[in-house]
């Protein structure tokens, strides 16, 4: 197979698709690799790397674009990206459509094959492809959340960790997921008093479990939503539907009932956002003071640290693709139940029922269960 990897246009956005070993890979595969000049350099691999790695390295988007079969992304397309897709072409990349309405129509208008990494789900219910940005994302939350806390950034001024003689920030977790579960490993490990809310108790036992008194577990519902908010310094955002919209668990009022000077991490912007004050926000410029409450609400959040992203995500997409370029598109779905649920939308079907949900729209699976 002919396979693409462009360079992200994203804002700020420095990681990509593959790393020079996992284009090795795909070569090692008799596929052919074409990359984008410069298209790695923001993660720390240059050209010549890919080039050693067999790839053909070439100046512009629009050829990787004209030349490939599928396209290896880290984020939804932008811009110019549209006019230079094809139908049937396959995009394997994070779509996050139950948050884009307009970029789900315009990727349907292309008829693409698009699959993305947040969808795909294993059996268990765990998402294979999103779990290590989730993770980086969740450890970023805390770093990312001590920084709205200082007085320069219109928080309270207040340090996470304390010293002798001054309590610990309190931070609130919203969800005990994957990035929630990191999040509260950093917290706890910078000494603050962490709570952890999430609406499964089996997860909740397994968190008490693995972390001890360390933190304090409590069931999620909007009372004690409410009640942990208030009281909190740090409220940090990390609940997740499958392909589907964020939940708003987080109103206005409770926003502007939260301490002046708090902060508030919303992990799920990729999603919509868990709070109604959410909008989404660039590395360039991620903070914003809404209800006297700091906010972060970086769309790409482990695009902050590019190197170690860009691999975690190889590590965990590069045998799916294979799987894709070795035996097609369709074949690979259907022999991976997994994998199938990635496809969101084939050429101008919408395929991915919480998308449609999101919408209104109809859905139109490929395959009965």
């Amino acid at each position: 197979m002919r396979i693409g990897i462009p360079k992200e246009i994203k804002p700020a956005e420095r990681r990509v698709g593959a790393t020079p070993a996992g284009v090795r890979a795909l070569v090692g595969h008799g596929h052919q690799v074409w990359v984008e000049a410069g298209a790695g350099s923001g993660s720390g691999f240059v050209d010549e790397q890919y080039r050693q790695a067999g790839a053909v390295v070439v100046p512009t988007a629009e050829e990787v674009w004209a030349r490939a079969e599928m396209i290896i992304k880290v984020k939804e397309p932008l811009g110019p990206e549209f006019d230079y897709m094809k139908e049937g072409q396959i995009l394997f990349t994070y779509l996050h459509l139950a948050a884009d309405r307009e970029l789900t129509e315009k990727l349907m208008a292309r008829k693409v094959v698009a699959i993305g990494y947040e969808t795909v789900q294993l059996a268990d219910g765990s998402l294979p492809l999103l779990a290590p940005m989730s993770e980086v994302a969740g450890r970023l939350s805390v770093q990312m959340g001590a920084r709205c806390l200082e007085a320069v950034n219109g928080g309270l001024g207040i340090l996470l960790s304390g010293v002798s003689g001054v309590r610990p920030a309190r931070v609130t977790i919203l969800g005990g997921g994957t990035a929630g579960l990191a999040a509260a490993v950093v917290a706890v490990g910078m000494g603050a008093r962490v709570s952890i809310l999430d609406v499964n108790p089996a997860r909740l036992r397994y968190i008490e479990d693995i972390m001890g008194r360390q933190l304090v577990t409590i069931m999620s519902n909007p009372a004690n939503i409410e009640e942990e908010c208030v009281k909190s310094h740090l409220v940090i955002g990390s609940v997740l539907v499958p392909g589907a919209r964020a939940p708003k668990l987080i109103s206005r009022d409770l926003v502007g009932r939260m301490m002046p000077g708090s902060a508030i991490v919303d992990i799920a912007v990729d999603q919509g956002g868990c709070c109604e004050t959410t909008h989404p926000t660039t590395h360039e410029d991620p903070i914003y003071v809404e209800e006297g409450v700091v906010h972060y609400a970086v769309a790409n959040m482990p695009g902050a640290v590019p190197h170690t992203s860009t691999i975690a995500l190889t590590n965990v997409t590069l045998a799916y693709a294979l799987a894709i370029a070795d035996k097609g598109w369709e074949k690979a779905l259907k022999d991976d139940p997994a994998l199938a649920k990635g496809l969101n939308l084939c050429l101008g079907r919408l395929t991915c029922p919480p998308v449609a949900e999101a919408f209104d729209m109809t859905c139109e699976p490929l395959w009965e269960d």
